[in-house]
């Protein structure tokens, strides 16, 4: 349930009804602060008990409203929250007037490669630079990162550009090592509902970037992004990927109503992956301005000195001077609908 105080209360009458609600053995979260304090139980409970708990608050000094929850996804529901969630990750804030890039190659492959990328993304106008340490591969026998090395190596990237990283993490066991290097977790498409992981995400101070799954439905995404917040970690941004349908011409199928729906049902930050919804590198540029112009408030971009020579999905990457054009196009569409991207640097 959410308990809405009325503006301007005085802070002893929500400490009473936070006492209230303790006193049924619940505990309940202080959600909003401003411009007027809201309270959540997001305990399940039987229909009875909670119009008992109700009942004996809603006379309580200071209670304004008191309503259910009326979908099965709590924390994430624009109705807990009505502001839209802003995300800080170190320089960049994703869910505000920028849409935030993070660009780089599927899998960090060397230093050097690495490094160079970063230095032309971060010159194009990333606001961040994502790579794989370790990487998910659908065949056992494909290039599957360099594990904790990968990471060394994002890190030093991020020292020379100042960008944050993002990278993946696979299990619950390897969230502590991923978020001594990372910025950002990123938990991907075949582990949406690996619940474990889930809450091994929720329990760190890293935002986290969840990938909904080839085969999952809008809803079971945001389940899954309520595993984190429910841990106590509300720096969740949803990322559309792409998912399987009939269709052979593309490695997925991009579904762009997922942005202004999920907007439209939640408060956390949509970013779109253009690159692995495409699996065609000359469909990138297109689609991230589809993506923009429909409310996306980040973009992953796959990007490879040598897409060719890629360790990993070469195919959909683009090369360092195709990203750099695309950035320069997506200031059109960002402007026409009211956005921003960070312009080039000399």
């Amino acid at each position: 349930m959410v308990i809405a105080m009325r503006k301007g209360c005085p802070k002893s009458q929500v400490a009473k009804v936070l006492a209230a609600i303790r006193e049924f053995g619940l505990e309940p979260r202080i959600i909003s602060s401003d411009p007027r304090t809201v309270l959540a139980v997001v305990e399940n409970m039987s229909r009875a008990r909670a119009e008992e708990i109700a009942d004996s608050l809603r006379d309580m000094a200071g209670v304004e409203e008191i309503s259910s929850f009326d979908q099965s996804w709590k924390l994430v529901g624009r109705y807990f929250r009505g502001e839209p969630t802003v995300i800080e990750i170190g320089g960049l804030r994703v869910g505000g007037p920028e849409v935030a890039v993070f660009a780089g190659p599927c899998a960090v492959e060397n230093r050097e490669n690495f490094q160079e990328t970063a230095r032309a993304v971060a010159k194009a106008g990333a606001g961040g630079l994502r790579g794989g340490a370790f990487k998910p591969r659908t065949s056992p026998y494909s290039f599957r990162g360099l594990g904790e090395e990968g990471l060394k190596i994002m890190a030093e990237a991020r020292e020379i550009t100042g960008l944050p990283i993002m990278t993946e993490v696979l299990t619950a066991n390897e969230v502590e090592l991923v978020a001594r290097y990372a910025d950002v977790l990123q938990i991907g498409t075949r582990n949406m509902q690996n619940f474990a992981l889930l809450e091994a995400a929720g329990e760190t101070d890293r935002p986290v970037l969840l990938k909904r799954g080839m085969m999952a439905t809008i809803k079971e995404l945001l389940l899954s992004a309520e595993y984190i917040l429910a841990r106590g970690n509300w720096q969740v941004m949803l990322c559309e990927r792409g998912i399987r349908t009939f269709e052979t011409e593309t490695r997925n199928t991009l579904d762009l109503s997922a942005v202004p729906l999920l907007k439209q049902y939640s408060h956390l930050p949509v970013v779109v992956d253009p690159s692995h919804a495409a699996g065609k590198r000359e469909l990138v540029p297109a689609l991230a301005a589809a993506a923009v112009a429909a409310g996306a408030d980040g973009l992953l971009i796959e990007v490879h000195p040598n897409p060719d020579q890629a360790l990993s999905d070469g195919r959909q990457s683009l090369d360092l001077p195709g990203f750099a054009g695309m950035m320069r196009n997506l200031a059109g569409v960002a402007s026409a609908v009211g956005r921003t991207v960070r312009e080039a640097t000399p």
